[in-house]
């Protein structure tokens, strides 16, 4: 167990340098969600925040936006994580890596944890700009923890997916197309406009596919309400599942790729 925790630590500062290395990328990952922040509430935000509440305006608007704006920050990370899996696994650097005495699944784990530390980090500075622009959660102490709780739960059920992503992608320049379907899940599902304004094929879809429960439960923790029992449950359940199956995906195919 101390190797294990001892390359894991390795491979995480190892990740940790390349971010710092190369602050573009986390740049990238901050840049979009805010641009999609101020185009959504400053030209949009009127005419949907009223449609969110009677007598709404872009302070109601903004209100509902940010939970879903969250989301797509941490489904933006996935692509970076993707690219960064398959450089490394084209450019030679696992194969010396196979050649030392480590623990082999530490390389990947360095990966997903560095990139959790990059969507921290994101994830604050998204939430820092939101509430320059005037947004106010309600959430209590608890209501706090719980939904930094899910974000990273979240987060790592999303680097898992992209890691596994990138070990079964044919080229770097091919990584970055498979996590893209990740971005649209939060605007096909609640985190832009109500699922119930949705034609009836779309709302359907949006309603059960895996961020809607996930960015309803984070929107009623942020307003200080009681997230619905069965939402939380599934919107648990969704990234549990999530991780688990990227997790043992990856351990898979980085076995095989000897």
């Amino acid at each position: 167990m101390s190797t294990v925790l001892t390359d894991s630590r390795t491979m995480l500062s190892r990740g940790v340098r390349r971010l710092i290395r190369y602050p573009s990328l986390t740049v990238m990952l901050v840049g979009m969600p805010l641009v999609f922040l101020l185009l959504f509430v400053f030209v949009l935000g009127g005419t949907l925040g009223a449609g969110i509440s009677p007598g709404g305006g872009r302070a109601e608007y903004l209100a509902y936006v940010v939970p879903g704006v969250l989301l797509l920050t941490v489904a933006a990370s996935g692509q970076g994580t993707a690219v960064g899996v398959a450089k490394d696994m084209t450019e030679g650097i696992i194969a010396r890596f196979r050649t030392m005495a480590i623990h082999q699944p530490a390389v990947l784990t360095g990966h997903a944890f560095g990139t959790v530390i990059q969507t921290a980090a994101a994830l604050i500075a998204v939430l820092a700009f939101a509430l320059a622009l005037g947004y106010r959660p309600e959430a209590g102490l608890l209501g706090w923890l719980a939904a930094l709780g899910l974000l990273l739960l979240v987060t790592l059920a999303v680097t898992w997916l992209s890691v596994a992503l990138g070990l079964g992608a044919k080229s770097v320049e091919t990584a970055s197309n498979p996590p893209m379907i990740l971005m649209l899940l939060p605007f096909l599902g609640s985190g832009f406009v109500p699922t119930d304004s949705m034609p009836t094929v779309l709302r359907w879809f949006a309603e059960y596919q895996p961020f809607t429960p996930v960015m309803e439960t984070l929107r009623a923790l942020l307003t200080g309400a009681t997230p619905a029992a069965g939402e939380t449950a599934l919107a648990i359940g969704w990234c549990v599942l999530a991780i688990a199956f990227g997790y043992f995906r990856s351990r898979r195919l980085y076995t095989r790729s000897r």
